[in-house]
């Protein structure tokens, strides 16, 4: 080409409008959000010494985003205090095509107990999963797993099942199957993952029911959620589930291991005070909860106490947490602790 025709096209292309020079490209929005859990705990051992620390317990990276009307994209990390790493939670594109019709697949939450599909983050209370009985299913990564499930809402019942592969069943055939069924008798709750209070922006009586099952090795849970706006604005929740563990996930034990079943279940109320008190409200919980472990073919049962005072400046996303954790086992051994400390959430 000329440099004299060159010339001319290129003032040609400086006189059309910028819409026709450029691509018509439109990217979907994204959300872009963090939270962050950290705490300062004491701790009483019944053998050892005790511990006082400050610690970073949680901080998460939310990303998600429509591709369409009906398909989306959900994305979050998170740095645990243990491994001192950064992991991948969610990875799930969802194709969410009418209340009764929605697939999700890749990492995320299958099919469970209420506690594991409200995470630490959407509980009420503060020490979440230290009970013996709450989210004991097996997971690849902080509660999830890889695989595809379905899950609609029909009227009252909203209904969840899919197929997994956990850590014991990758590289074999083996599979795990996960099912949840979920009865709303007042306020419905939207969407797959839920919460462990709404602090009285609905009115719940909800039961669910979930099972998983890997190769011969089972799990169940039933768990049950009320939760009342009374007439002074104040809130009365009161959450229970019953776990058993039948040679699929579970906890372990003080001296690690060892169980081939456990069983156990917890209940748990907490109150709302209505008046606000500076920038919050205030709230008190408390929660008992009594585990039993196949421990080498004996007995071991553990207890645990809860107390917390929550100071609730914006629900889930400003909260802080002052909290009382009393775990015992019978029999004894050696794992006996008494914590006491204070916790802050924050999410954007």
């Amino acid at each position: 080409m000329s440099l004299q025709l060159k010339t001319i096209l290129g003032t040609a292309l400086l006189t059309l409008p910028v819409s026709v020079v450029l691509a018509d490209v439109t990217l979907p929005a994204v959300s872009v959000g963090a939270g962050v859990r950290t705490s300062f705990t004491s701790t009483d051992y019944d053998f050892g010494e005790d511990v006082a620390d400050f610690e970073l317990n949680s901080a998460r990276i939310y990303i998600g985003g429509k591709v369409t009307d009906q398909i989306s994209l959900m994305f979050n990390t998170e740095y645990t205090q243990g491994d001192e790493k950064v992991a991948v939670i969610d990875a799930v594109a969802k194709f969410e095509f009418s209340d009764t019709f929605n697939i999700w697949a890749g990492r995320f939450l299958p099919p469970s107990d209420r506690a594991n599909l409200y995470g630490p983050y959407y509980a009420n209370h503060w020490g979440v999963y230290t009970d013996g009985v709450q989210d004991g299913y097996p997971s690849e990564t902080t509660g999830r797993d890889d695989g595809v499930a379905y899950w609609g809402q029909f009227g009252i019942a909203k209904v969840s099942f899919g197929v997994f592969d956990i850590p014991s069943t990758k590289g074999d055939s083996d599979v795990l199957y996960a099912g949840r069924v979920q009865l709303d008798f007042w306020d419905k709750e939207g969407g797959y993952y839920l919460n462990g209070t709404y602090y009285g922006d609905k009115d719940l009586l909800a039961i669910g029911v979930a099972a998983q099952k890997a190769s011969s090795d089972t799990a169940y849970t039933a768990d049950f959620l009320l939760e009342k706006k009374l007439g002074n604005s104040g809130v009365v929740t009161v959450e229970a589930e019953y776990a058993k563990y039948d040679g699929l996930g579970g906890y372990g034990t003080p001296v690690g291991g060892g169980y081939e079943k456990s069983d156990g279940a917890y209940l748990l109320g907490a109150y709302m005070f209505p008046a606000e008190v500076g920038i919050g409200k205030f709230q008190v919980l408390g929660k008992y909860a009594q585990a039993t472990y196949d421990f080498f073919g004996t007995d071991l049962d553990q207890d645990t106490i809860e107390l917390n005072v929550n100071y609730l400046i914006k629900q889930f996303n400003a909260r802080i947490s002052l909290f009382y954790i009393d775990t015992s086992f019978d029999p004894n051994v050696g794992g006996d602790t008494k914590s006491m400390g204070l916790g802050l959430q924050v999410q954007i």
